[in-house]
């Protein structure tokens, strides 16, 4: 008996012990679950989305299918799961099957699972990599992206051209226009070109694939980021409509994307269909009934971040209309109501990023979504499934009704990962900015924050500049990281931030140190003045892309307003920047023209100019894959810091771009910034 009490006295404490509240860890971060790509099946009865998890051992990321009803009521399940990650469910027409990309054969293909149990099916098998897929809305016929060389009759040219590539013992490329490089690869001579094939009643590729987009100079999707939300089958199956950018040589500083239709089983020539805007047309989606096609456009060429309006388009004469013109929000992604009567869309909006419902006939524009952001979205039979998440919640997958009604949960990804971390609270506030307009912040309390204390601040500073630090989780600038390590966080959304009007949003372009520095002044006394848990005496500012350029801009012009900096890939000369970043059109909006031309406005606010006053520690990070502002911008940075005699370190990833993905060195990241922390607030 004597020893059973012991035992069970010992299972107590180390019970305890584990139940322990704390904050979050970096290394909690990186291995949470991620929900996403939720996919709606035909009958709205069920939901296929992706689970990623993370592999610490092999250090990257492992994909994985499940499955769960609508109603919320049975426990989700595991669809697919294989060695190979599994990635962009579709299901099959008739919602019998789910299709999906994975590298289980040795290469990307698209397999195809039955929801009924047993092996999946492999669809394709091409001599080249799938990038990405549709299936049509018979599921007879299938398109897919491939890179190719558009000069190759066929996939095996360009199959063998690689491999010869491979065998050459000299590694120089000649180039004769940009983009020479773009976000963190170097141009191969390969487009991405839109095919199509027949699927066989067993819903297999049974003919050769045909190459719908290959005759255009251009890259469908779109690099880097583009997907498959930028080409859509008609309802009826017989046509494509693809989003492209035919600019040639001025491709670098062109955004002039076209929406363009072509005959799905191929035989005819694309067609121009927004020929008459100069300006980005993207994400076209057809109505049920196929007569009208939705799709964004913006109205100024050059300008990526300009406000995506809502365009409607009737098919047979091409007369085109915009849908809420009045509602100032740039929208995101689109789908239409099974009567055609409403689209649903993604916006951000004042800190938060929601789903909204715009009625056709009125432009009536109805939020479906509160507080938090919106991921992924999904939507048959005006059941919706989506991703949503806060600052204190990864995102979790839920769904809801068109006409309203509480939304349902559906997963509980991390429940147990979780269940000791308390999370800091959040508050968002807003003051008086610079012109006396509105600005809106969130301020973060340390995840043990008591009454009375007063704690340090890391003072967060969002990137883009078009951007937001909303209420939203993220795994690379994640505040709760920081409350997990005792500190306050500060992060402000400054003139030129998105979600708030695109007057406050261009409010930025040819001023990126003037009104957003103003802000973030205004903002964290602001935060200081309501929130007395803040200790301005003990505060860094840290920031990544626009966010380091501002490090670099604090430098010199808010030189006693921090005892400690981190800059992640700043900008430090606005000359070198013009001349080496890839994609031209973003500088010369920002600075209206190229250097060339308009060398005055690039120089209006370039921080090289004000190294002679720089003064506080500085911690310089940079990924020698970031061709968006390329380490040569940081190796100045950390230059001028040491020649100055200022106490600065360096941290270089030779393997990360713009951004830190991979787990191990998100995890060095952030003990590498904490520890700069402790030892200007905490030591």
């Amino acid at each position: 008996m004597k020893l059973r009490l012991l035992m069970l006295g010992a299972a107590v404490a180390a019970s305890s012990a584990v139940a322990a509240p704390r904050g979050l860890t970096v290394e909690d971060l990186v291995t949470l679950e991620r929900v996403g790509s939720p996919a709606v099946s035909p009958d709205a009865s069920r939901v296929v989305y992706t689970v990623r998890r993370t592999d610490m051992d092999k250090n990257r990321g492992h994909t994985s299918l499940w499955i769960a009803g609508l109603d919320g009521k049975a426990a989700p399940g595991a669809l697919v799961n294989h060695d190979s990650s599994s990635t962009d469910p579709e299901w099959s027409p008739k919602g019998d099957a789910v299709y999906f990309l994975s590298t289980r054969s040795g290469s990307a293909q698209v397999w195809r699972q039955s929801v009924a149990g047993g092996e999946p099916v492999q669809v394709t098998n091409l001599p080249l990599d799938v990038d990405n897929f549709r299936v049509s809305p018979q599921g007879d016929r299938i398109a897919f992206s491939l890179a190719v060389f558009r000069d190759c009759a066929d996939l095996s040219c360009t199959k063998n051209r690689l491999d010869e590539q491979a065998k050459n013992k000299a590694s120089g490329r000649v180039y004769d226009r940009l983009f020479v490089r773009h976000w963190d690869t170097w141009a191969d001579g390969r487009n991405a070109v839109l095919f199509s094939a027949p699927l066989d009643a067993n819903g297999r590729v049974s003919g050769t694939p045909v190459s719908l987009s290959g005759a255009l100079d251009a890259d469908v999707p779109s690099k880097p980021f583009g997907d498959r939300e930028e080409y859509r089958f008609s309802p009826d199956g017989k046509t494509l409509v693809f989003s492209a950018r035919i600019a040639g040589k001025t491709e670098a500083w062109s955004t002039n994307f076209d929406l363009f239709s072509v005959p799905a089983a191929g035989g005819g020539a694309p067609r121009n269909l927004t020929s008459d805007n100069n300006a980005w047309d993207t994400k076209g989606v057809f109505s049920p009934d196929g007569r009208t096609l939705a799709y964004l456009a913006m109205s100024r060429p050059g300008f990526e971040a300009d406000r995506f309006h809502i365009v409607l388009m009737d098919v047979a004469t091409g007369k085109k209309r915009h849908l809420a013109e009045n509602w100032d929000r740039s929208a995101g992604s689109l789908l239409w109501s099974a009567d055609g009567k409403t689209v649903v869309v993604d916006a951000e909006d004042v800190g938060q990023h929601r789903l909204f419902a715009i009625d056709l006939a009125s432009g009536k524009v109805s939020a479906l979504t509160d507080k938090g952001s919106i991921g992924g979205f999904d939507m048959r039979r005006d059941t919706i499934a989506y991703t949503h998440a806060t600052l204190d919640s990864p995102a979790q997958l839920y769904s809801t009704r068109l006409k309203g009604g509480k939304p349902a949960r559906l997963t509980s990804n991390n429940q147990q990962a979780l269940a000791d971390v308390r999370f800091g609270e959040f508050e968002q506030f807003s003051f008086a900015g610079a012109n006396g307009d509105t600005v809106h912040g969130y301020v973060m309390k340390p995840w043990n924050a008591q009454p009375g204390a007063k704690y340090p601040i890391a003072f967060l500073v969002h990137g883009g500049p078009q951007g937001s630090f909303g209420n939203a989780w993220s795994y690379r600038w994640n505040p709760q990281v920081y409350a997990g390590a005792g500190y306050a966080t500060v992060f402000i959304d400054f003139h030129g931030s998105t979600g708030y009007g695109q007057k406050f949003t261009d409010a930025i372009s040819g001023d990126w140190g003037g009104k957003p520095l103003e802000d973030l002044q205004k903002g964290l006394a602001a935060a200081v003045q309501k929130f007395p848990w803040l200790d301005r005496e003990r505060s860094c500012a840290l920031g990544a892309s626009y966010g380091g350029y501002m490090m670099n801009w604090i430098e010199g012009n808010w030189p006693d307003g921090f005892k400690c900096i981190v800059n992640h890939d700043g900008v430090f000369d606005a000359r070198g920047m013009a001349y080496s970043t890839e994609e031209q059109w973003f500088t010369d909006w920002e600075n209206g023209g190229p250097y060339f031309a308009v060398p005055d406005q690039h120089e209006r606010f370039n921080p090289v100019h004000h190294v002679n006053k720089w003064k506080t520690p500085m911690l310089v990070v940079q990924g020698d894959l970031d061709f968006r502002i390329p380490t040569a911008q940081a190796l100045s940075t950390f230059t001028a810091l040491q020649r100055r005699g200022i106490d600065s370190k360096l941290l270089v990833f030779p393997d990360e771009n713009h951004w830190v993905l991979k787990p191990a060195n998100s995890v060095l990241w952030h003990h590498t910034v904490i520890d700069w922390l402790d030892g200007y607030l905490k030591r």
